[in-house]
């Protein structure tokens, strides 16, 4: 079948190509009878405009260049659906990148959006410092979500990781523990840092002095976990509840606990973060603090699209909520 072409519907309407050309970009006021034949003649030769072409020539690529981190996580997934949903019913596709939470290969990533000229960034997460990110997007409407940058929090889409942190510990200390081993996140991420100041927090306002052979090293996997519990019961460091950074690293503590003949919760209450899928399936129940991660996700596109929109939206901190299960006892007196 011969391909339909601009041409054929300026013969067929009885215009110029340029007429034809100012119709379907829509880049110019035309003449409501030449429209109208114009459009007629579309309709019958089943002409299909270029879309991509149509982009460009408004200087558009109708695409949003969206930086995740390790496609597939739980977290990352419910955030990158929001903005999926976030997009939908719009103009803009969106095209995903993994930045894997290493900084060279976020940097690589942004760049890579930033070659096939996207409309705007959404950034998911990650370690680029806020300095790179302000210099290398500085000529494209950008947008952080779930990451807290202290020099651009006008464009981050977060939730109150402190608040959250301290809702947690707050939980155990009501059950009368006072021994609360924590389990940081990667070193790097503001939100795991927050957690712990929320953590931290919680204690001071109880008078209990921290325990600095309580706060344990992690990455969010499920293998320091279970090096956290190991190295606990290995050096004799008795604790009576768990606080980990996310659901993902209180699953791999849960097995070493197994291992080490632990109960939970009767010997140690364990909580998480997150609220992934498999929390409310595990033996027992993981009680945990469930992130809006799809809002966050959401809510970030929109706001994105209302900066392309030449508005100026304003944006406040999110909150989640603590989800409490069956991994959480009064301690022991």
């Amino acid at each position: 079948m011969k391909k339909v072409t601009i041409e054929d519907i300026a013969r067929i309407a009885g215009v110029s190509k340029s007429t034809v050309s100012r119709v379907v970009n829509g880049s110019a006021k035309v003449n409501p009878r030449k429209k109208e034949a114009v459009m007629d003649a579309i309709k019958r030769l089943g002409f299909k405009p270029n879309v991509f072409a149509q982009s460009l020539a408004k200087g558009q690529s109708m695409t949003i260049g969206v930086l995740t981190q390790l496609i597939g996580s739980p977290f990352f997934d419910s955030v990158a659906q929001g903005v999926v949903a976030g997009l939908a019913d719009t103009k803009y596709s969106p095209i995903f990148v993994d930045g894997q939470w290493e900084k060279e290969s976020e940097l690589a990533g942004i760049r890579a959006l930033l070659g096939r000229r996207v409309d705007g960034l959404l950034l998911i997460g990650g370690s680029v410092p806020g300095s790179e990110i302000a210099d290398l997007c500085r000529d494209i409407p950008t947008v952080v979500i779930a990451r807290r940058l202290a020099s651009d929090q006008h464009r981050c889409i977060f939730m109150d990781n402190v608040e959250a942190g301290y809702l947690v510990t707050q939980h155990l200390i009501e059950n009368n523990h006072r021994r609360i081993a924590f389990v940081r996140g990667l070193a790097n991420h503001t939100d795991a840092v927050e957690r712990y100041h929320g953590y931290e927090q919680a204690l001071r306002e109880a008078n209990i002095e921290l325990d600095e052979s309580l706060v344990l090293d992690g990455d969010f996997s499920a293998e320091c976990g279970v090096r956290a519990v190991d190295h606990l019961v290995n050096n004799s460091i008795s604790f009576t509840a768990m606080f980990c950074s996310n659901d993902t690293t209180a699953f791999g503590a849960r097995l070493a606990m197994h291992r080490h003949g632990i109960s939970v919760p009767e010997d140690v209450s364990l909580v998480g973060f997150d609220d992934q899928g498999e929390a409310a399936f595990v033996v027992p129940p993981l009680t945990t603090f469930r992130q809006p991660a799809r809002e966050m996700g959401e809510e970030g596109a929109q706001y994105l699209l209302g900066i392309l929109a030449g508005n100026k939206p304003t944006v406040e901190p999110l909150h989640g909520k603590l989800i409490k299960r069956e991994s959480v006892a009064l301690a022991k007196v």
